[in-house]
């Protein structure tokens, strides 16, 4: 590690590293992503999922390569006049050439005489620009010539793709400006200097850039597609995690210009104190993402693979590129705030080590009053609802959830979203009549068939993704699966959302204790002791569900979300504990070099006055950069982005700042449990005026 460390910050090779990673940084963004523009969220459920194989199975039928459009036309609530009425039975006809037969049935008017529904059959595209400026033409045409006071609205299979596609567009560059902004401020507020901040921006970016890219080639091995929502969170993790290396990185070499002349040999000894710490940190990182792959859905092992390529490559920059770029400069480059040679830092009379010193007189009350404060954020967890329907979705209401909406009050809660039951065309009959007498069904209707399979409609009762009717899918699979010989299958859109919870469930409950032992191991080898990393794992998981409560009362009081969406619960954790022991990873590997020399209770108090400055800030940026997620008008993320930010902070500002300094003073050597870092004696031999100066 001694010779690559002088190959990185050597005068005559480090130009080598830097034009090295501008030749490959340049072949690969030639080389490109590969992935397919406009790429949509996809569902992801395994082939074993019931309403995969009906979907699966419908591929056989004629219309497979069809969907529809719901043109819901509404006077604002009022009653439809004769004239709403002729000219709504026109639009059929003129909307004709936009369907995929040439043909539009004719409307259908709601009991109340408020609504009309017309529907479209369409041919079905896969790219996301054909479909908006598909679905630009249908508004348009079936807003044409209609009554003042009449509007059309478009919803249905349709509707909502375009609305989902409509709040990815954009996204990667509104995010990825939103992120450099929020990190380029913060970076200037931490150094205070015009021009240091550059640096750690540039080679991130560079990271963030290169990232995309690669990580969607390393998905592509393993047959998976990224869509917006995986990259979005992908370039905020590498964003949040490069810059916190770099923060790390950065505060180690200032430390070590103010003793060492030589700036080179600075950021050698630099690397040597602060790589293992980052080494680790994303080791951890990488380990907790790469559970995902155990996932049954494909979303999740998107996610986990896209992010773990990235913080590999996050860690890749912050340990090469990084310190080779920031030896080309003198120590100007910290300017105004120059390290010079021979002064010291002020860590060992900041407010850190004040606050050290105060924790240390008493660790039991403040260990004390950080669980109570953590446990009454905690409150809010028992009250959590799971689960977020399509219409519950995006932060703002689109055309598609106002039309759901609107076809929900006026015709059958389910018409928008039929179940589509796959049976064997022998038994369609048989099946359909006992379809007809499950609780939750409105109407049963025999469509499209083959030789073999014949597929039917079937209206429920409730509201698409609601209880009831999630309810109704189970009381009808239990019912149909009595047809011997039949072979049905439920599917549809509330069959998919049905699949979808009890796949995330699993995946949770799978890879929770994956994450947590896999953390749990590189503690323990990081630092050779039992009690240290159950300590830090519990300070973390109970943090995770402090920021889960706090956020649930923001999300209820402020921000008015009915529930959490399924996913969010599982990445939150995930970020949450493999970022949060990051912090704890960099105050306690430093604790541990300290008190080898001065004992565990100084070495705690030298290691949270050293680091607390740059754990702070890193913290505060990397809290920053995922609440950046919000931009988006999609709930999901605005959940996780809100939770981790808060868990973030907490672990910040709360656990690796008094809860596990004071641990730390409670335990003394025994926190190193069973190993030992320094001799018997040692502690006792610490002199006092160092601690309390």
């Amino acid at each position: 590690m001694s010779r690559l460390r002088t190959f990185i910050t050597a005068r005559k090779t480090s130009w080598i590293v830097l034009v090295a990673a501008l030749l490959a940084a340049g072949a690969i963004f030639a080389a490109g992503s590969g992935n397919a523009e406009g790429a949509l969220p996809g569902v992801g459920l395994p082939d074993s999922a019931e309403s995969a194989q009906a979907a699966a199975a419908a591929e056989n039928l004629p219309g497979a390569d069809s969907t529809v459009a719901l043109l819901v036309y509404t006077r604002d609530g009022a009653e439809l006049t004769d004239a709403d009425v002729a000219a709504i039975t026109t639009a059929t006809g003129t909307l004709a050439d936009l369907s995929a037969d040439g043909f539009v049935p004719p409307p259908s008017f709601s009991d109340d005489g408020t609504t009309a529904l017309i529907t479209v059959p369409l041919d079905k595209l896969s790219e996301a620009g054909e479909q908006a400026e598909r679905a630009d033409a249908i508004r348009a045409e079936a807003n044409a010539d209609l009554p003042d006071g009449l509007s059309a609205l478009l919803s249905g299979p349709e509707g909502f793709a375009v609305d989902i596609a409509a709040v990815f567009e954009g996204a990667d560059f509104t995010l990825l400006l939103t992120t450099v902004i929020v990190v380029a401020v913060l970076l200037l507020v931490t150094y205070r200097s015009p021009w240091l901040w550059l640096v750690p921006l540039v080679v991130v970016g560079t990271a963030d850039g290169l990232a995309g890219i690669v990580a969607a080639r390393v998905a592509a091995l393993a047959g998976i597609q990224l869509d917006a929502s995986v990259t979005g969170i992908l370039s905020v993790l590498v964003f949040g995690a490069g810059t916190n290396y770099a923060l790390l990185l950065i505060a180690r070499y200032r430390d070590e210009l103010r003793l060492v002349e030589d700036r080179r040999e600075a950021m050698s000894r630099a690397l040597r104190g602060a790589g293992p710490a980052i080494i680790a940190s994303g080791s951890t990182v990488v380990l907790a993402l790469l559970t995902l792959v155990f996932a049954e859905l494909q979303g999740n092992r998107a996610l986990g693979i896209a992010c773990a390529t990235g913080v590999v490559i996050a860690m890749i920059f912050a340990l090469v590129v990084l310190p080779a770029a920031l030896v080309l400069f003198g120590r100007g480059l910290f300017w105004p705030y120059i390290p010079r040679f021979g002064t010291e830092g002020s860590a060992e009379r900041g407010v850190w080590h004040k606050l050290g010193v105060l924790v240390s007189k008493k660790p039991v009350v403040v260990a004390v009053l950080g669980a109570i404060v953590l446990g009454a954020f905690s409150l809010g967890v028992p009250q959590i609802k799971i689960g977020l329907s399509q219409t519950e979705s995006f932060t703002q209401v689109p055309e598609a959830v106002q039309g759901q909406e609107l076809i929900a009050d006026a015709f059958p809660a389910g018409s928008g979203s039929p179940a589509s039951v796959i049976v064997n065309s022998d038994y369609a009959e048989q099946t359909a009549a006992a379809a007809e007498g499950v609780e939750g069904v409105s109407a049963v209707r025999i469509g499209e068939s083959t030789d073999t399979i014949t597929q039917l409609s079937v209206v429920l009762d409730d509201a698409a993704e609601t209880e009831g009717s999630f309810a109704a899918i189970e009381a009808l699979r239990a019912e149909l699966s009595t047809i011997d010989g039949a072979n049905a299958l439920v599917g549809g859109l509330d069959a998919q959302a049905l699949d979808v919870e009890r796949a995330q469930q699993s995946d949770q409950d799978l890879v929770i204790p994956l994450i947590l032992g896999l953390v749990f191991i590189v503690l323990v080898l990081l630092l050779r002791s039992l009690v240290a990393p159950i300590l830090l794992l519990l300070t973390v998981v109970a943090s995770f569900f402090a920021s889960l409560g706090a956020s649930w009362l923001l999300f209820q009081s402020v921000f008015d979300f009915p529930a959490i969406d399924t996913n969010v619960v599982l990445f939150s954790f995930l970020f949450l504990v493999a970022l949060g022991v990051d912090y704890n990873i960099f105050l306690v590997t430093r604790a541990r070099e300290e008190a080898v020399e001065n004992g565990t209770r100084t070495g705690m108090i030298r290691a949270l006055s050293s680091t607390g400055g740059v754990i702070t800030s890193a913290g505060i940026l990397l809290a920053a950069v995922f609440a950046v997620l919000g931009v988006l008008p999609l709930i999901t993320l605005t959940q996780i982005g809100i939770i981790v930010c808060i868990g973030v902070l907490l672990d910040t500002l709360l656990v690796r700042t008094v809860i596990v300094p004071s641990l730390a003073f409670m335990l003394g050597e025994r926190f190193w449990w069973p190993s030992r870092v320094i001799s018997v004696g040692a502690e006792v031999r610490t002199p006092k005026h160092k601690v309390d100066q």
